[in-house]
């Protein structure tokens, strides 16, 4: 009896999951951690089209991910994620180049928060 209770409050914990929005990644995403003062992975490779993200503020302030043109334009920025949340972030019909991706937050970019998004 006591493995078998042992076995469902195994099961009911499993259940519970984690991850700050008690989501899951949606197939095919590009899992992005973010960090004080980095993104995981800094540089990233996708497909023209949607994009789509997982993002896992792994850090302990809010943090979001911004994608910027080569001409300094921003073409899309996900919701501000507090410490410990995950969120999904898609963009529809990025066109194929090479982006900057950085975080909004005042100071966060020049402190070593930003990376390279290359679409083809």
């Amino acid at each position: 009896m006591k493995v078998l209770a042992a076995l469902a409050v195994a099961v009911v914990l499993a259940a519970c999951g984690g991850g700050g929005s008690g989501s899951s990644a949606p197939a095919g995403s590009i899992q992005v951690t973010m960090t004080e003062f980095k993104f995981d992975p800094s540089t990233i490779n996708a497909t023209h089209g949607k994009v789509v993200f997982w993002l896992i503020n792994s850090g302990t302030t809010q943090h979001d991910l911004a994608i910027r043109d080569s001409g300094g334009t921003r073409i899309a920025v996900s919701e501000l994620l507090s410490a410990g949340d995950t969120k999904e972030f898609d963009v529809n019909d990025i066109a194929a180049g090479t982006y900057t991706i950085f975080c909004t937050q005042q100071g966060h970019e020049s402190s070593g928060m930003k990376g390279t998004l290359t679409v083809t």
